[in-house]
């Protein structure tokens, strides 16, 4: 959510920022100022109506002990009530369109941001060199189908297309890559968070993901309430509301944490043929990192995020980019964005593994996360961030495709084998 201040008086500003993410906000941001000006002059009204309420109530008694006629009085106070009413009727419109629209804005980019979207992405910095065969290299599907990691087709029977069976090594080898990941950010403090799979909908109402992504969320009926739950599409959607209604101490921060969960994505729409197999699916593994900073903290939390995504990849020995997305391409939440893009050999081209973000208080507004800053005393909103560290579901199909050898065999990176038993080769029995 965006500071009603900055709507206030810098509107033309907050407008061509906007304009740089391709969202067209003019009218959304001149409704808001309109109804803020409705909305405080309404609650002057009220404020004033009922101190002259309370003020008249208190002549009754008086008037009573003194023998006098209270029916003026009490004509008086009806009136004020149904005044009152009225007004407080119409408040309640109001702030009800005034927040449906602060919750409809997107996060304004910062400033260093392009216009644009893909085309004008700006890849920063490549790793590695990349993969030059000797052999005509196979795709990841057949490479797991004929190594008997992943069976795709009874994934599909079970659930549906865009979901996948992890057997044996398959197996494994997943479980390797997310101990991996959650191994290295335990070393480096942060904090382990298991959370629920389900969540209520205020947690993407904070996290920034609803009401605008709430159609491609897998949401979950339930007969005993009307309470609405759905599953998680990534942990942030969890993590951001940590704190939620909460005020830390400065000393408190940074707050560092780390999970791991699947994500429930129904992603519609389609998508090019080469996005098949695990590139593109309904369910994933992920690591996630997020954190809760001052906001003269966020910088170097953002750059510490993206360094770790980026030493994660290194260590799988991939050849991969850091790419800073321009305005255009950076999601509607999020303020800035880089993602880290890996090689995957079959599909001629770069796909994201990791995206880090800062969402600034965007949605420490929408979830009242504060803290008191300790040379004044006054709370102030924290600053949010979040990192895939790592994504799997791309990881393992560049895995199979980069390490693959002539006959069909995989190479195992060196960081997984410790939790391979020593494995160094996949190779079919």
């Amino acid at each position: 959510m965006i500071d009603i201040k900055l709507i206030r008086e810098t509107p033309d500003a907050l407008k061509q920022g906007l304009l740089k993410k391709g969202k067209d906000c003019s009218a959304v941001i001149d409704r808001i100022i309109e109804l803020d000006v409705q909305r405080r002059t309404l609650i002057t009204e009220s404020e004033t109506k009922k101190a002259e309420q309370n003020k008249t109530s208190k002549q009754i008694p008086q008037i009573k002990k003194e023998g006098g006629d209270t029916t003026q009085i009490f004509e008086q106070l009806n009136s004020l009530k149904e005044q009152i009413r009225i007004a407080d009727t119409k408040l309640r419109e109001v702030e009800n369109e005034f927040n449906e629209l602060m919750l409809e804005l997107p996060n304004p980019p910062d400033d260093d941001l392009v216009a644009g979207g893909k085309e004008s992405n700006e890849p920063l910095r490549f790793f590695g060199e990349p993969h030059a065969f000797d052999f005509e290299p196979k795709n990841h599907m057949d490479l797991c189908n004929n190594l008997g990691l992943i069976d795709y087709t009874r994934g599909v029977k079970l659930a549906g297309s865009g979901f996948w069976i992890y057997r044996g090594l398959g197996s494994r080898l997943e479980w390797a890559l997310l101990n991996y990941f959650l191994d290295a950010h335990i070393a480096d403090g942060y904090e382990l968070m298991l959370v629920p799979h389900m969540l209520e909908y205020q947690c993407g109402l904070t996290a920034g993901q609803f009401p605008k992504y709430d159609d491609e969320v897998y949401k979950i009926a339930n007969p005993s309430d009307d309470r609405i739950h759905y599953m998680l599409p990534t942990a942030e959607a969890a993590l951001a509301s940590i704190h939620r209604d909460e005020i830390l101490t400065e000393a408190e921060l940074p707050k560092k944490y780390v999970s791991y969960t699947p994500c429930f994505r129904r992603e519609a729409g389609t998508y090019g043929a080469d996005e098949r197999g695990m590139v593109r699916g309904h369910q994933f593994n992920k690591v996630e990192m997020f954190q809760y900073t001052t906001p003269e903290g966020s910088a170097d939390a953002f750059d510490e995020l993206v360094g770790k995504a980026e030493a994660l990849v290194s260590g799988l020995g991939f050849h991969f980019r850091t790419v800073k997305l321009a305005a255009g391409d950076v999601s509607a939440l999020m303020a800035r964005t880089y993602d880290i893009e890996i090689q995957i050999p079959s599909m001629n081209g770069y796909k994201e593994v990791s995206s880090v973000s800062s969402a600034r208080c965007y949605q420490a507004r929408r979830g009242a996360m504060r803290f008191k800053r300790e040379s004044t005393g006054k709370t102030e909103f924290m600053y949010t961030l979040n990192g895939s560290g790592l994504a799997t579901s791309r990881i393992m199909p560049a895995l199979v495709e980069q390490n693959q050898q002539k006959d069909g065999s995989v190479v195992v990176p060196e960081v997984l084998r410790k939790y391979l038993g020593g494995l160094e080769i996949i190779s079919a029995e």
